[in-house]
């Protein structure tokens, strides 16, 4: 089965979801992806990935990934989160999270656990 990623990064984590998804480009290729939109924007026009872009976070993308979540259509969520800075959309952040926790969806919201996910779901699906 494909795997069924979406990619979320605050303003301050974007560089470092696009440095990211070079690490794991060949990888992520292959998988369906779905972000919001700038990072989307970002990992289309820097990376070479085909992604469905949504809204912007703060716009209601974050919520259009928790729909698709509860839908059974998304494996893992890689969410870059800023802890540092307040985001005026918190509580859509808040129910996205709790969506993956409820769904019992892969969440990785630093660098540390995306790594985590990533070379597992590549590791699944080489097999």
């Amino acid at each position: 089965m494909t795997p069924r990623i979406a990619l979320i990064a605050h303003d301050k984590k974007k560089d470092d979801m696009v440095a990211l998804a070079r690490e794991y480009k060949d990888f992520l290729l292959g998988c369906k992806l779905c972000a919001t939109g700038t990072t989307g924007g970002r990992l289309i026009d820097e990376v070479g990935l085909v992604v469905d872009r949504k809204l912007s976070g703060p716009m209601g993308g974050d919520l259009q990934i928790g729909s698709l979540l509860v839908e059974g259509e998304i494996d893992a969520v890689i969410f870059l989160r800023d802890p540092m800075t307040p985001q005026p959309h918190e509580p859509d952040i808040n129910a996205l999270v709790r969506s993956c926790d409820v769904h019992n969806v892969a969440c990785a919201t630093n660098l540390s656990t995306a790594h985590l996910v990533l070379s597992q779901l590549q590791a699944s699906a080489a097999k």
